[in-house]
């Protein structure tokens, strides 16, 4: 599939299919735990494949676990039947330790079990794109040397911070790559922890490893998507655009409106139904009035797609996960 034609017939379509990050519900339509599912390609696979049976959506993607890759460097992961994966500890506390650090094979860990996960997924589902769920390359580092020191090692350490960041980037281009080989037509890369970040500070140590990762695996047909689900992303938007991804995915954190004002008419946006208050903690008609503001506000954009602002929680009631695919079709129906 030439996926720079499908954003181009993305931008031409005035009536666009929603896109949200939507795979760790599938825990319930299959019965599974979530430390099952994480531990487990064929029931990822078989959650997607079902999650696409049912929503109509712009493309299906895979689980936004920001542990997997940590993980394969040797961090510990806390696991737990109701909550996504998180890691704890840190791997890395001196300049020492950062160069001893060791780039793992991509199969380490579950990231073996993720990549053959997209593999079947590509199988299953043939009527739209399947793009896999990756970090970026300061929320790993930060995960390596647990993500409050990072924010500090920045100013102290700044060395040892660019040595892990390196290492983690020269991982993550080889692991975009086997998900590129096992068939996927691209990435989400989750680069949360840099909207953390001030904006000299996010180019420093965020935007210059992104784009090292975006020119080493980015072609006509395999995208980089990238997330930031930080408060401030309007700050850094320069920053951010220079990485050149292919389209841009942003949180709740700030005004999906707003965000379109900064960016190139050309660029495809995504955004931003608050994943956690709305989709997991609001109502039926909650998420439906959320859902038509931000289409009301944003819908006039033709480079805009909604979405979820993150990742969609396990626990997520389908009842507002439907709730917000009815507030699209209701909404386009509305203001044909």
């Amino acid at each position: 599939m030439n996926m720079k034609q499908w954003l181009e017939t993305i931008k031409q379509t005035p009536r666009k299919k929603p896109m949200p990050i939507l795979s760790f519900p599938s825990v319930s339509l299959l019965d599974v735990t979530v430390r099952e599912l994480t531990d487990s390609s064929e029931l990822q696979a078989n959650g997607m494949k079902r999650i696409a049976d049912s929503k109509d959506t712009l493309a299906s993607v895979s689980m936004m676990d920001l542990s997997v890759e940590a993980e394969a460097f040797g961090a510990q992961v806390r696991f737990s039947d109701d909550e996504v994966p998180t890691v704890i500890g840190a791997l890395v506390t001196s300049p020492q330790e950062a160069e001893a650090l060791t780039v793992p094979d991509i199969k380490a860990a579950r990231c073996g079990k993720y990549i053959k996960a997209a593999q079947t997924a590509c199988t299953l589902i043939t009527d739209r794109p399947v793009f896999a769920g990756v970090i970026g390359p300061f929320s790993l580092a930060g995960r390596l040397m647990d993500v409050s020191e990072a924010m500090i090692y920045c100013y102290t350490e700044p060395e040892m911070v660019h040595t892990v960041l390196q290492k983690a980037t020269d991982f993550l281009i080889q692991y975009i790559r086997a998900y590129k080989e096992s068939g996927a037509n691209g990435v989400v890369m989750a680069e949360p922890l840099t909207g953390m970040l001030s904006p000299e500070l996010a180019k420093e140590f965020s935007e210059g490893y992104v784009r090292q990762i975006v020119e080493a695996v980015q072609t006509d047909d395999f995208l980089v998507i990238y997330h930031n689900c930080g408060n401030n992303v309007l700050l850094m938007m320069d920053s951010i655009l220079s990485t050149k991804a292919a389209a841009y995915h942003f949180g709740n954190a700030v005004s999906m409106k707003e965000v379109l004002r900064n960016v190139p008419s050309d660029t495809v946006v995504m955004g931003n139904v608050d994943p956690a208050g709305q989709i997991r903690s609001g109502t039926p008609e909650s998420v439906k009035a959320e859902t038509k503001r931000i289409l009301s506000e944003c819908h006039a954009y033709p480079n805009f797609v909604i979405s979820s602002g993150c990742d969609i929680p396990p626990a997520s009631p389908w009842e507002n996960i439907d709730a917000f695919f009815a507030a699209v079709e209701e909404f386009y129906n509305e203001n044909a």
